[in-house]
């Protein structure tokens, strides 16, 4: 089964950006993936393909209108059982779970947000679940979309080369990544902790264990609140 991804924007030419490139891009070229920007201005029905309008109630800036971005989600999901995502600050944040629960699946449709939101309608209408993916704004959802293609895109099947390089990783159990090492032994002073050099496997993984609940509880201690994932 590919994964199919279709993206709502009003800048098509942004994707597939940097997912066309390294493994991601490889990976589209087997066929593993894919993904149809579509331009929402396409279904504006004006001369002047509008497919914004000024806040009801007042305010500064502009909003995505419901009834084109209504047809356009319509024409690209029509009997089609994929997650319709809306990249927003409001969102929940995205979290690895949910990649992992995207990547099981046949693919997803994403719309790309721009001006000041979308028509809350449209959103209640459509089922569209807002994500996250931090607390700061950008200038239009197309960055945030190719972030959650990428996390997804990556842990497909076949798509690393060693696929046990998507699972000892931060977020994979609970926890944030231990720290890496390779050659020279020494740089600059600083040499390679010496456990990881002796060979005794059940000794380098509890350092490992250790290390990364040493960072989780400086950086993230939040995480260790959760219950650990198996």
């Amino acid at each position: 089964m590919t994964f199919r991804a279709t993206i709502l924007t009003l800048y098509p030419e942004m994707f597939p950006g940097h997912l066309g490139a390294s493994l991601s891009g490889k990976a589209l070229e087997r066929g593993q993936w894919s993904i149809e920007p579509v331009q929402i201005r396409d279904f504006a029905e004006d001369k002047h393909r509008t497919v914004d309008d000024t806040p009801a109630g007042g305010g500064a800036g502009m909003v995505l209108k419901a009834d084109v971005l209504a047809r356009a989600i319509d024409r690209v999901s029509e009997n089609d059982d994929r997650p319709r995502l809306l990249m927003s600050p409001r969102g929940r944040p995205l979290t690895q779970a949910r990649v992992r629960e995207l990547a099981a699946g046949p693919g997803v449709v994403i719309v790309c947000g721009r001006f000041e939101g979308v028509d809350q309608r449209v959103i209640d209408a459509r089922g569209l679940e807002e994500v996250s993916i931090g607390d700061y704004i950008l200038s239009g959802g197309e960055p945030a979309a190719l972030t959650v293609l990428d996390a997804v895109v990556r842990i497909l099947p076949g798509v690393m080369g060693n696929e046990l390089s998507g699972v000892h990783e931060s977020f994979e159990g609970g926890l944030l990544e231990h720290p890496h090492y390779t050659r020279p032994q020494v740089f600059e002073g600083r040499e390679i902790p010496a456990v990881l050099t002796s060979g005794n496997h059940g000794a380098i993984a509890k350092w490992r264990e250790a290390e990364a609940r040493r960072l989780t509880a400086e950086r993230r201690p939040d995480l260790l609140d959760q219950p650990v994932k198996k």
